[in-house]
């Protein structure tokens, strides 16, 4: 009995060392995750908070939720095809033409609301789709394609908006008020219940299956302390959002797609394939993936996803007009993409990305506005940031591919 005991503990001894190991060869690697991101947000809430108390208030709080989520949720787009080492220059055009779209049939042709978000997110998959075919059947890069439909979708939106330049939407029914919902104060609190117990859950079982298969593990312990923190980070997030007006609508939902979208890249076949077309094209074409198909599907989830973003901006302005998806929306989102940590390379990044990234650029842009600084400074510090990011991402590759 006793020597079982003995071999129980060296070898879960052995996976510590091993874990260890692990986490120090991507260390060298440069591989350092999300911590630089997460790192910068406590520098930046520092910061802002020294200048001007009322930047980390409830209300400026919940109002830098809403400000985030339409760029946020065009960045996850943004994310699939950066994985792949491809770019998309036209979500914002995309965003803006299928939110014209969407106005168009529900307040013009009289469309059941659900009915012409439905046909926005159509229009934004074909386009996509068109995107994608042509960068493999024409072998034509994704810069080029999608500078293309940058401009030839900007025209096709100014040329549905006509010379009005503006369709506003009824303010008190449909699209116009899922910026205006707020969630009660005890369903928040059971969204953090089921998300903190669903982590856990999912996480004991991944641990279970790696350990079926003799792989490292971490200890149980860890595995409580992650939850741990999530749920104090969320309850802290909804506790402090319950003082204002409660967690905002548009926030749960570009919450619930950063958790399906980060789902369905770890822990589904297609998920994998991404990595493996983004990290090497011909080693995963020899291995047998579809690489064509990959790649078309990375460009429809993209512009659909920029469909959504437009969706949840029309909403917040209740409005759209000649502005719609232009201004500096394109560039936050490709920037927020990469300063939350996925690579220009491909093969790297998570659907989180998106999520830190916004975060760090709504809340650069929260905080100067909050200061009265001139959108000259923001622009540059925005721009230092990426610099920054970017190099980081540099450095990593350097160091995977010297450690090979």
């Amino acid at each position: 009995m006793s020597d079982i005991v003995v071999k129980k503990t060296v070898w879960q001894g052995n996976q510590g060392r091993g874990l260890a190991d692990a986490a120090m060869d991507r260390l060298r690697r440069g591989e350092v995750g999300s911590v630089p991101v997460a790192i910068g947000l406590v520098i930046i809430a520092a910061v802002f908070y020294r200048l001007n108390a009322h930047f980390l208030s409830a209300e400026n709080l919940t109002n830098l939720a809403l400000q985030m989520a339409a760029t946020g949720t065009i960045a996850l787009g943004i994310v699939l095809v950066l994985l792949l080492g491809e770019i998309d220059l036209s979500a914002g055009s995309v965003s803006g033409l299928t939110a014209v779209v969407m106005t168009l049939l529900y307040v013009r042709h009289g469309w059941n609301v659900v009915v012409a978000v439905i046909a926005a997110v159509a229009v934004g998959a074909a386009i996509g789709l068109l995107h994608g075919l042509m960068r493999t059947m024409l072998s034509m890069p994704s810069f080029v394609v999608t500078l293309a439909g940058l401009i030839g979708w900007q025209g096709l939106m100014l040329y549905l908006l006509g010379k009005e330049g503006t369709v506003n939407l009824p303010f008190d029914r449909g699209i116009a008020t899922i910026s205006d919902t707020w969630l009660a104060p005890a369903l928040g609190w059971l969204l953090v219940t089921l998300l903190v117990g669903g982590h856990l859950t999912a996480s004991l079982i991944t641990r279970q299956q790696r350990v079926h298969a003799k792989l490292d593990v971490p200890a149980p312990i860890w595995i409580v302390l992650r939850s741990g923190g999530l749920a104090v980070l969320l309850g802290a997030t909804v506790a402090v959002l319950n003082t204002d007006r409660g967690v905002p609508l548009t926030l749960v939902i570009f919450g619930g797609l950063v958790l399906a979208l980060d789902l369905i890249l770890r822990r589904t076949v297609f998920g994998r394939r991404m990595y493996a077309v983004g990290g090497n094209a011909e080693a995963a074409r020899r291995a047998g993936i579809n690489v064509t198909g990959i790649r078309i599907a990375a460009f429809v989830g993209c512009s659909a996803l920029a469909t959504l973003g437009g969706i949840l901006a029309a909403s917040r302005l209740v409005a759209v007009n000649q502005s719609s998806g232009g201004s500096d929306i394109l560039l936050n989102a490709i920037a927020a993409a990469v300063i939350g940590g996925t690579s220009l390379f491909g093969g790297r990044g998570r659907a989180y990305a998106a999520l830190l990234g916004i975060l760090v650029i709504q809340s650069i842009t929260n905080g100067m506005l909050l200061l009265n600084v001139d959108s000259s400074v923001r622009f540059m510090v925005t721009g230092a940031v990426l610099a920054i990011s970017v190099a980081i991402d540099s450095v990593a590759r350097r160091g995977a591919e010297g450690a090979r």
